[in-house]
């Protein structure tokens, strides 16, 4: 639904209000494309990896067991952190505006494969059939 005339002045001298108060925020902001987060988000998730590797690495070799559960932790936290952004950006993170709205079919189902006992009596009435 497009916004009234009044509306979209509103918005308008709201946008630009934020822009004079933090130029930097806006700049940010202003990038149209969102993939180049998600790279500088893995950039960041790469460079955390490193550092829990060694972290762990230190932790053995010093005997602080601590310490490489410390870098353990790290590792499988930036893993994640940037697995999801790896996904996100590549466009499998579940963010988009069709399919999180609609209500998935087939009695709550996501997958469009039948289950197991679908294909199970689906091969006993094959079986019947053919005698």
């Amino acid at each position: 639904m497009p916004l009234s005339e009044h509306e979209q002045r509103l918005l308008d001298q709201i946008e630009q209000a934020l822009y004079a108060e933090d130029p930097k925020w806006a700049n940010t902001v202003r990038i149209s494309d969102p993939r180049s987060h998600y790279k500088r988000r893995l950039v960041k998730a790469s460079i955390g990896f490193t550092l829990g590797v060694v972290l762990l690495m230190v932790g053995v070799v010093s005997n602080a067991i601590w310490l490489g559960v410390a870098g353990f932790v790290v590792m499988l936290a930036t893993c994640l952190w940037g697995l999801s952004s790896w996904k996100r950006m590549n466009g499998f993170g579940g963010e988009s505006g069709s399919s999180a709205a609609a209500p998935p079919q087939g009695g709550g189902r996501r997958s469009k494969r039948p289950g197991f006992m679908e294909r199970m009596e689906e091969r006993w009435r094959r079986r019947n059939d053919e005698r």
